[in-house]
């Protein structure tokens, strides 16, 4: 490689971090605001991929389990600037709310269990609207036609009836086997280029690294009865297998760190509440939990520990699965499945819009008219995202405390 290759590829790298870093810090409302963001940013502002490309990364990443936004990321990082690009798109947008995470941990004795509640509840109401916005601009581009809407209403119902995990898995099935036999995708003509950034060699060794991990960890775990390996092997597995992402992770985190006596109940609910406030993934939550342990190592390694651990089965993941899906995309078959995903998609975000977005945030009147002024603010005023969370959080903290 030349020099002015190695510094083209380096500027492309900061870019990507840049970029993410940004998206890091002002990115709020959870997983579903995460992928409008990344479609606004990508699809109609920087044109790095187009609206088909960014639905077949989409539904990508809602096949795979681990934190399906922040495996977005990592798979447009990916794409623009091969594992290192994929890297600092990673650390953009997770490093921001980790950071302040771990601080809050840190802190959380002395800032006692009850502050800054009205605060707290202003960012819950601002990601109803942001939440809210992008679920529609999804929904005119991938439930449009009878055929997709009905699709999604049923995956919103299949979400909400069935057990988490089972029901997510269930209606991407479902939906990819009525899309194969019920709908037809147009003939893409223009067939667009190959990603090349990863060989099939590079992502065979993740792969096989992704399962050696899931079954040697706990072995190493038992054997070596160390907490740092215990803590590093249960936030792994917790990774590698919660489908969904975002919410339905908490159950398994509940069951990991509360039950096994590593973090309090009340410690855990007050990090839930504050990761709800911050921009960035919802995964984020292990740094918060690895750094308020009572076991040793706690506080930045702890957070470290636990960070790396739920997010490296993500990285494994898009890394050894792209350069196949690649070529598995272009299938007329698969294309028509993805049809039928896609609107599934929609209906498994309209479903956790409803809950837990919408159930945890709106309580009463006041409520609903804050979120809706925050939409209002979003959509007809036009204001950027950050100055409308910051809006919205300071007349809530003020009046709703």
């Amino acid at each position: 490689m030349t020099n002015q290759e190695v510094q083209k590829t380096s500027n492309s790298v900061w870019t990507i971090f840049k970029i993410f870093l940004r998206l890091g810090c002002t990115s709020f409302g959870g997983p579903i605001a995460h992928l409008g963001f990344f479609r606004i940013e990508f699809v109609e502002k920087r044109q790095w991929l187009d609206a088909k490309r960014y639905a077949d990364l989409l539904a990508l990443c809602q096949f795979l389990p681990g934190p399906a936004s922040s495996q977005m990321g990592i798979a447009l990082g990916l794409s623009r600037g091969g594992i290192p690009g994929a890297l600092a798109a990673f650390l953009g947008f997770t490093l921001p709310s980790a950071i302040v995470l771990t601080l809050f941990a840190l802190a959380y004795a002395q800032v006692g269990s009850h502050w800054g509640e009205g605060w707290l509840h202003g960012f819950k109401l601002v990601s109803v609207a942001v939440v809210a916005q992008a679920l529609w601009a999804m929904g005119k581009n991938f439930s449009s036609g009878w055929q997709r809407a009905i699709i999604t209403l049923l995956s919103t119902a299949g979400v909400i009836l069935l057990p988490p995990a089972i029901g997510q898995i269930f209606v991407i099935a479902f939906a990819g086997v009525i899309g194969m036999c019920f709908l037809r995708a147009a003939p893409d003509n223009s067939q667009q280029e190959e990603n090349a950034t990863i060989s099939k060699r590079t992502a065979t060794i993740a792969l096989i690294l992704f399962f050696t991990l899931l079954i040697t960890l706990p072995l190493l775990a038992k054997a070596a009865q160390s907490y740092p390996v215990t803590l590093f092997d249960n936030f792994y597995r917790t990774g590698a297998l919660v489908f969904g992402g975002g919410h339905v992770v908490l159950p398994l985190l509940e069951s990991q760190v509360v039950q096994s006596g590593w973090v309090s109940e009340a410690t855990f609910l007050t990090g839930y509440g504050a990761t709800q406030a911050m921009p960035g993934p919802l995964f984020t939550f292990a740094a918060f939990l690895g750094a308020s342990s009572k076991q040793f190592p706690a506080g930045w390694l702890g957070a470290s520990i636990a960070l790396a651990a739920i997010f490296l089965p993500a990285f494994l993941l898009v890394i050894g699965a792209l350069p196949f899906w690649e070529r598995l995309r272009h299938q007329q078959y698969l294309k028509n499945a993805l049809l039928g995903i896609n609107a599934a998609v929609v209906g498994m975000l309209l479903a956790a819009f409803y809950h837990p977005v919408w159930t945890s945030a709106i309580h009463n009147v006041s409520d609903f008219l804050v979120a809706a002024g925050a939409l209002a603010l979003l959509t007809l005023a036009r204001l950027p995202a950050w100055l409308t969370v910051f809006i919205t959080v300071f007349f809530s903290g003020i009046f709703l405390s």
